[in-house]
């Protein structure tokens, strides 16, 4: 009997539990078209900056960005008439290596006590697809300014009960060589490519 009792427990607490996930799980709608136009802004508690640099034509070193904030602002009526902007706290390089991430600071590498910041600020956006696009404008990095794109992807969007704002889900993926920025030490050992990801999630101010 007591068994029977605590099976029926489990029961009602897993269907409880069930209801709760169902109720508080955003309806996420994934046509772009059905996305709220407007100013988002990056929500840092829900976003990565991601590198990866061929080490030794071995394997990938992989390493982040802890620290960056970026706008958003698209109507999805008329995308390419959208702009992104972006600043990065070169500092906050995370590669789980303390005294690496001290060495990438100094001036043969980020130089971040002259150049604290990198930036990018898109000058054209172009469709791919129904939910892809290419951004493309200029990165500042270590005080140079080139030409880069980024292939975005919007992935969705919702009303969000735990910050009270319109959400969107928005990745991004793009190219550089780091030797076009003046970062060109121990090129081939440490390949010249870096592929960035951005995977990250976008509050509409403008709503409340």
């Amino acid at each position: 009997m007591r068994t029977f009792i605590h099976s029926v427990s489990v029961m009602c607490a897993a269907l409880l539990l069930t209801s709760c996930v169902s109720w508080i799980a955003p309806t996420v709608k994934s046509e772009l078209i059905a996305l709220q136009a407007g100013e988002y802004q990056l929500d840092s508690q829900h976003a990565a900056l991601i590198f990866k640099i061929q080490h030794l034509g071995l394997s990938t070193y992989v390493g982040r960005f802890n620290k960056f904030d970026a706008q958003l602002n698209f109507d999805p009526n008329n995308m390419t008439a959208a702009s992104l902007n972006a600043v990065v706290d070169i500092s906050s390089i995370d590669i789980n290596n303390a005294d690496l991430a001290e060495t990438l600071q100094n001036d043969t590498w980020f130089n971040s006590e002259r150049f604290a910041q990198a930036s990018f600020t898109s000058n054209t956006v172009t469709v791919i697809s129904d939910n892809s696009f290419n951004f493309s404008g200029d990165l500042t990095l270590r005080g140079v300014t080139k030409p880069v794109t980024f292939k975005a992807t919007f992935h969705g969007g919702a009303d969000n009960w735990m910050t009270g704002k319109y959400t969107i889900g928005f990745s991004a993926v793009g190219q550089i060589k780091r030797s076009d920025f003046g970062i060109d030490s121990y090129i081939p050992i440490v390949g010249d490519q870096i592929d960035l990801e951005v995977y990250a999630e976008f509050l509409n101010v403008g709503k409340q």
